[in-house]
């Protein structure tokens, strides 16, 4: 491997190690709150990491320019998986939690977290095979076809109803097309022609208008989201500098919902205060570079996107739900990589770092070169 891709993986390992040790403070007192042992959370969530360290092991090891020719394949299984979360005869198998159907047989996969894989895979395929920059330089034959697909993952999500990931899909491929060569004009074309679209699309969903017009306003929209931000506001602001010390935390224990998954930044930042949730962000940062280094180093166009397309799945994850724990951001349901509790969540994640492992090995740059050397 590669110097990036060693470091990469010690970088990930840091993480896990430090994302189980949070979880289980943020999840005991869930857990023995409903009446289960203090491990309940950390141990369907080691589930998760055995299954995601056998991936890892898999995308590390088989080549990444294969998963072009599977693209289509992969983006139809998405589709599918996010069809079984909102069909009304398929309640049986995505039964509705917390108010919305985002998951299958009872939580154990989320369709939409592996939808992320997909739309980067296939985003990569059609940008090589439209020819790369040349290919985007036109609206109708360049944009276009990516709207199609994007349309149908965004309406799919929308319906579970999960907006913020519809959004998080639009970044992702907004970011890759950029860094393709599409235009600046066309994205400004389609952003002042999509407004009352997406305006009409958001005014369904009341709750998002409100939680948007709190967040300008200050209120932050229900009392609901208002009393989970406060008490993220709360944790983060009585870490101090130093923090009140692993396990010493109090906003699990019923004052802060959801303190293992949406907002366990808050509780980073409570028990391991500034220091905590700095050292963080560094170490997402160092993990970014590295992605983009390998990207930057890969042996082919469709590599070098795939690439930028993973990285940008994970900085923008990470750094999404950081900004919501902190107030920065209007409340979301993103999930902070190799810390948050969810199994998908974990698997993606060391499937994403996986992938990057292969495309930054040395051995495989090598011979990419030697394979274009003997073909001139």
């Amino acid at each position: 491997m590669s110097l990036e891709a060693r470091i990469l993986i010690v970088v990930t390992a840091v993480l896990l190690a430090f994302g189980l040790a949070t979880l289980y403070s943020a999840s005991a007192g869930v857990a023995m709150a409903a009446q289960r042992p203090s491990w309940h959370f950390l141990y369907r969530q080691l589930t998760g990491v055995l299954a995601g360290l056998v991936g890892f092991a898999f995308f590390a090891k088989v080549d990444a320019d294969r998963w072009e020719r599977f693209a289509w394949a992969g983006m139809i299984l998405a589709i599918l998986g996010l069809l079984l979360t909102v069909l009304p005869f398929t309640r049986s198998i995505a039964p509705p939690i917390n108010g919305s159907r985002r998951f299958l047989l009872g939580g154990s996969i989320q369709p939409s977290e592996f939808g992320k894989l997909a739309l980067v895979i296939w985003t990569a395929m059609l940008i090589v095979k439209k020819g790369g920059e040349q290919g985007l330089r036109r609206l109708s034959k360049g944009l276009a076809p990516f709207g199609a697909i994007f349309g149908i993952l965004t309406a799919l999500v929308a319906l579970e109803p999960d907006v913020s990931v519809a959004l998080f899909y639009a970044l992702v491929m907004g970011v890759m097309l950029f860094a393709a060569g599409a235009r600046i004009g066309h994205f400004v074309f389609l952003g002042i022609v999509g407004i009352p679209f997406v305006w009409t699309f958001v005014g369904k969903f009341d709750y998002i208008v409100r939680r948007l017009l709190g967040f300008v306003d200050g209120t932050d929209g229900t009392e609901a989201v208002k009393h989970q931000l406060q008490q993220s506001l709360i944790a983060v602001g009585s870490g101090g500098l130093f923090g009140v010390g692993f396990g010493q935390g109090r906003q699990q224990f019923g004052f802060l919902p959801l303190p293992y998954n949406d907002f366990i930044g808050s509780n980073v930042g409570e028990e391991w205060g500034f220091v905590g949730l700095a050292g963080l962000i560094v170490l997402y940062s160092l993990w970014t570079w590295l992605g983009f280094r390998i990207a930057k180093q890969a042996r082919s166009p469709f590599l070098q996107l795939f690439a930028i397309g993973l990285t940008t799945t994970m900085v923008f994850t990470a750094y999404l739900h950081l900004g919501v724990v902190i107030g920065l951001l209007p409340t979301t349901g993103l999930t902070l990589p190799f810390v948050s509790y969810g199994r998908s969540n974990i698997m993606l994640s060391l499937f994403i770092t996986g992938l990057l492992v292969n495309i930054g090995s040395e051995r495989e740059r090598v011979g990419g070169r030697a394979s274009a050397s003997a073909a001139r």
